[in-house]
Parts: C-alpha cells; sequence; structure tokens
C-alpha cells in the first residue's frame, strides 16, 4: 500500500473478527509448509470423500451439457421440490418449493437471514455456546448479539426460562443449532417445546435453527423447532450437504422459510452471488433422491469414534468433559489447566493452551473463547481413529509438563 494513499479499510471489515477455526486451520497449514506433520482436529470438515453415487450425478449432469447456464438465483426447481419433500418427510415441517432458498453453504443462508431481517440495533439472542460466525454475521448486519449460555452440566443447553429473560422490545429473533457446533449438543422435543411456548408469546420474533448436523445425531430422534405446533411461520430452518453426505467443498447450504423471509433472501442472494453452483445442486439432488446408507455408514463411524475419544479424553487429569449427543466434537472444559507454564509457555487461557498444544504436540484445537465459552477448547474427531489415538496421546503428554 502506498505510504501516501489515505484510503482506509471500512469499520465495518476493520471490525470483524477472523473466523478462529478457519484461523487455527492457517496456522496448522503453516506447520506442515514446514514439514512438520499436524493431525488436524480444528476444522468442522468430514474426513470422508462425498459418496461415489453423488459424484456420479455431478458427472452425469456435465455430460448432459444442460447445466451451464445461469441457474435460477433461489435454485434449480427440482432441486427445490426435492428439499420441500425432505423437509416434508423427515422433518414434518409442511414446506413448498416456494419457501426454499438454496445458497452457496449454510454459512451464506444465515447471512442472507440476517441481512433480511436484521435493522440497527436490533438484537437476536444466541444460545452459547455457539458457532463462531453467528455472532460475526450479526454485527455485519448491523444487529446486536445477545448471548444466553448454558454450561457443561447441562449439557451446555440454556433454558427456555433464560430465553425468556432476555427478550427485549429490541430482540428480532433468536439462533441455536441441534445438533450443536461446538458442543455436539441436542436439544430434545421438551426443551423445543418450552422455546416456541416462549416465542409464540412474542408477536415480533422469529426463530432461526440451524440443522445442518442432523444426521450426525445419536439420540434416535431429531426434532425440529418448526414442526411444532404454531412455529411454522415462525421458523426459519437452516440445513445444507456439507456435513450429512461429506460435501464441505460443494457448498449447497439452504433454508426453508416462510415465504416472505424466502423472498427476501432470494433479492439478498441476487445482489451478492446470484445462484449456487449448477453443477453441485445437480450433485446435491442425487444426494437427497438416492440411498442414505452412505451417510449412515458415516454416522456409525462416528459415533464409534466419539466413545474412543470419550474414554481417552476422560484419562486425562483436569478435563471435565460430556458425552455430546450429535455432530462430531467434544468441547471440555481445560480451565484447571489455566494459570500453569512449563518451559517458557505460560498458559492464561484456552487460546495460549490450543497454541501450546500445536507447538509442542503438533494437534490443532480451536479455542472455546471463539464459540463463547473461554473456559473450553473445540476438538473435532472427524479424523480416523488411529489419529486421534496418537493425537490424544500427544495431548496427554504435553499437559503433564504443565505445573
Amino acid at each position: 500500500m502506498s505510504e501516501s494513499l489515505t484510503v482506509q479499510l471500512s469499520d465495518r471489515i476493520a471490525n470483524m473478527e477472523e473466523s478462529a477455526t478457519l484461523a487455527m486451520a492457517a496456522k496448522a497449514r503453516e506447520f506442515k509448509a514446514k514439514g512438520i506433520n499436524v493431525i488436524s482436529l480444528s476444522l468442522g470438515e468430514p474426513d470422508f470423500k462425498t459418496p461415489k453415487h453423488i459424484q456420479e450425478g455431478a458427472k452425469q449432469a456435465i455430460d448432459e451439457g444442460k447445466y451451464f447456464a445461469y441457474p435460477p438465483v433461489p435454485g434449480y426447481q427440482d432441486l427445490r421440490e426435492a428439499i420441500a419433500k425432505k423437509f416434508n418427510d423427515e422433518n414434518n415441517i409442511p414446506y413448498k418449493a416456494e419457501n426454499v432458498v438454496v445458497s452457496n453453504g449454510a454459512k451464506q443462508s444465515i447471512a442472507n437471514v440476517m441481512f433480511s431481517l436484521l435493522n440497527p440495533g436490533d438484537e437476536v439472542i444466541v444460545y452459547s455456546p455457539y458457532w463462531v460466525s453467528y455472532s460475526a454475521l450479526i454485527q455485519l448486519a448491523e444487529g446486536t448479539p445477545v448471548f444466553i449460555t448454558g454450561g457443561l452440566e447441562n449439557d451446555f443447553k440454556a433454558t427456555a426460562e433464560q430465553l425468556k429473560n432476555a427478550i427485549t422490545d429490541r430482540t428480532k429473533a433468536i439462533i441455536f443449532s441441534s445438533p450443536c457446533n461446538p458442543t455436539g449438543s441436542v436439544f430434545t422435543k421438551e426443551e423445543l417445546e418450552a422455546i416456541a411456548e416462549v416465542v409464540l408469546a412474542h408477536d415480533s420474533l422469529m426463530v432461526i435453527s440451524d440443522e445442518i448436523y442432523e444426521h450426525i445425531n445419536y439420540t434416535g430422534e431429531q426434532v425440529s423447532i418448526g414442526s411444532l405446533p404454531g412455529m411454522v411461520d415462525r421458523t426459519i430452518t437452516v440445513n445444507g450437504f456439507a456435513k450429512g453426505f461429506a460435501m464441505t467443498g460443494w457448498r449447497v447450504g439452504y433454508i426453508g422459510a416462510p415465504l416472505w423471509v424466502a423472498k427476501a433472501c432470494t433479492k439478498m442472494q441476487g445482489q451478492v452471488t446470484s445462484a449456487n453452483c449448477s453443477i453441485a445442486q445437480r450433485a446435491a439432488l442425487t444426494a437427497l433422491t438416492s440411498d442414505l446408507g452412505p451417510t449412515y455408514e458415516m454416522k456409525k463411524a462416528y459415533e464409534e469414534r466419539r466413545q474412543l475419544v470419550y474414554d481417552l479424553l476422560s484419562e486425562i487429569p483436569g478435563v471435565k468433559l460430556n458425552m455430546p449427543k450429535g455432530a462430531f466434537y467434544f468441547f471440555p472444559d481445560v480451565s484447571s489447566y489455566f494459570g500453569k507454564s512449563t518451559d517458557g509457555y505460560e498458559i492464561k487461557d484456552a487460546s495460549d493452551l490450543c497454541l501450546y498444544i500445536l507447538e509442542k504436540a503438533h494437534v490443532s484445537l480451536v479455542t472455546g473463547e471463539a464459540f463463547g465459552a473461554p473456559e473450553c477448547i473445540r476438538l473435532s474427531y472427524a479424523a480416523s481413529e488411529t489419529e486421534l489415538k496418537e493425537a490424544i496421546s500427544k495431548i496427554k503428554e504435553v499437559l503433564s509438563l504443565l505445573s
């Protein structure tokens, strides 16, 4: 940048936090570039390949030669119809194709919603711990995040009573994920009914329900709040193909929402990116209209890893954890190590601890501070059993050096 140039970045971008998960992944890549083998447990990315039949669906679309033009902004009609059918059949939410908007990942879906709903100063109640981008996107849309926090003793789930007490005349929406990133917590039907009761008592309050991990749910029941009485018109359901179908790089997310919200999100998306990639949409249609066998196999593998990681982490002194009910993360409380030191390292907080573990054990994790829980760290078990055993062994070793 020229020394004489006086143009500055916008306050909007200057004040925006960098994604902590992506930042740690970048730091791990720096180590790898130096020839250091790093076991990455920081990103929420399946270690499985996209199932072969979904790949073939994309290849077939290319060979047909019909999908090289701009798609409709909210997505191809047949894909939206398939998503609406999925909502009806699997989630018991009576959306139609007109209620569906397909975007470039669930992250864009959430951004579309925030920009469509929020005016400056509007509040969004965020169930904490929360996915790192929720607060950033709320603030980017000039809204104000208001956090309600659930502790480890309650599986990290804030209560409906906390929600009720947090609502003000500026509250526009609430947002949560179930299964949750970063905690793996899953709301029960009874807990969602209690939330719905609070929401329905306020005419100007919307729910944004992030259900991207619905296929990685070990409870046997995925309940969508939009399926509860009175909630279909008050709920925006966010989902996508990244987690359940191992399609992170394809970038296909979607919402089901009241028509007025869907139209607003289409309008927003039309000015920013237009439609999602045509070929990725054809792959997504294949995923939705084919056998879910590969998805269930992935879930089974994650469930086996969950038990393995729980057993291994439970052996580390000072680490407090629960058994997550979904997703592929553990979110242990590691605050017992704060204030300890060794060999020039002083651990003041979870960020220091993650950096220490990266540099000494060559394992990348993410600080819980980024998710609203500074006493915790997030560990993804979307890795092979061999890698998980080696990583946790190294973590245990370097933690034992702290005193």
